[in-house]
């Protein structure tokens, strides 16, 4: 697995962001911080904050990468990846949900970082599209809305997907949503059923479906840009061909609705055998509801499913979704020649579960 946090020593007083660079001639903002040294342990860097030290531990170059370092905990967030598409912000880990396979246990504290963020998304490279995850952002709405606002502002090249419950969506966010600086954004946002009871037990909170049909409404008429992201589950995978024909019916103003296998971490972890739904044994209601959507135009993706596992009338569905530092395959995936386009497994999904495989 790819390290995303690192040791680091400094003696900055306060947190900070910069930029990796190992040639004084990509020096380019008071935020880059050139390499000066490297050892088997460390390597030693040079800033606007002082020298500080940032551990290997498996990451062998930073070289582009930004950091986040902070020195009172000793550590050294790599919050974005140079060269990789999968960087997301981890603004808030506090939830008004509570979610039956919640990947991200929510916690009752929350660390503001958003001037952070903000300084880190300015250095992205060009048209870099940044994640912002959680938590539940939207529970700090105005400071969310600040940090796309800014960002567009300086960097309108910069997109953002956004995950959210969008239980916080209102009426009086329509206009402001209309603005140019949202136009590269796109909000991911779960349903996991046609009905409110369904929906309601497996988000933890009552009243989640109605609220979350009052946002669709409000976002709709905002022209904002939408993923519809649904997680395979036992008690939804039945009810799969039912939700694709309320999805076309009430929300057809989506860009695509996302259809996600099941995370073995967090909150699933200890409900896997009640939750997890082999989507081999289940392929014909998945297929059902594709066929729905997509015969009245809307987007369908198969998130998380390595393509071997998915009929070849649909394997195109199924791009390589998991983040590169989370994910693997299976012994048998090395002889496949449709490696490089799979999703393969999560780091933590089960060994024992990593058979089946029939490279391609």
């Amino acid at each position: 697995m790819i390290p995303l946090v690192l040791p680091a020593t400094s003696e900055a007083p306060r947190p900070f962001i910069c930029r990796v660079r190992e040639t004084v001639e990509d020096i380019s903002d008071v935020a880059d911080a050139l390499v000066i040294g490297s050892d088997e342990v460390e390597h030693m860097l040079s800033g606007r904050d002082g020298a500080f030290a940032v551990g290997r531990a498996g990451a062998d170059s930073l070289a582009g990468d930004i950091l986040l370092v902070d020195p009172e905990n000793g550590r050294a967030e790599r919050i974005f990846r140079h060269g990789s598409r999968h960087n997301t912000l981890l603004v808030t880990e506090r939830c008004d949900q509570l979610c039956v396979m919640c990947s991200q246990p929510p916690k009752k504290t929350h660390v503001d970082r958003f001037s952070y963020f903000e300084e880190a998304c300015l250095l992205t490279p060009e048209d870099s599209l940044i994640g912002i995850s959680g938590g539940e952002p939207t529970l700090y709405k105005d400071d969310l809305f600040r940090l796309i606002e800014r960002t567009a502002e300086a960097r309108p090249d910069v997109g953002f997907h956004i995950l959210s419950n969008a239980q916080h969506f209102t009426g009086d966010d329509i206009e402001r949503l209309r603005q140019p600086a949202y136009r590269n954004v796109i909000w991911g946002i779960p349903l996991y059923a046609a009905h409110a009871p369904l929906h309601d037990e497996i988000v933890g909170k009552a009243g989640a479906y109605a609220r979350l049909l009052e946002s669709f409404a409000s976002l709709m008429r905002a022209g904002a840009r939408v993923e519809l992201r649904t997680v395979l589950l036992s008690p939804n995978v039945v009810g799969l061909p039912e939700l694709a024909r309320f999805v076309t019916r009430n929300l057809g103003f989506i860009e695509c609705w996302s259809i996600m296998q099941l995370e073995n971490i967090g909150f699933a972890k200890n409900r896997w055998s009640n939750l997890y739904v082999d989507h081999r044994e289940h392929f014909s209601e998945i297929a059902a509801a594709i066929d729905t959507a997509q015969m009245r135009h809307v987007t369908v993706r198969l998130f998380n499913f390595p393509r071997c596992t998915v009929p070849e009338n649909y394997r195109h569905l199924a791009p390589a979704s998991i983040s590169d530092w989370k994910r693997k395959y299976a012994p048998d995936c090395d002889s496949c020649r449709e490696r490089d386009a799979c999703a393969g497994f999560f780091e933590w999904h089960p060994d024992t579960d990593l058979g089946g495989v029939s490279p391609l």
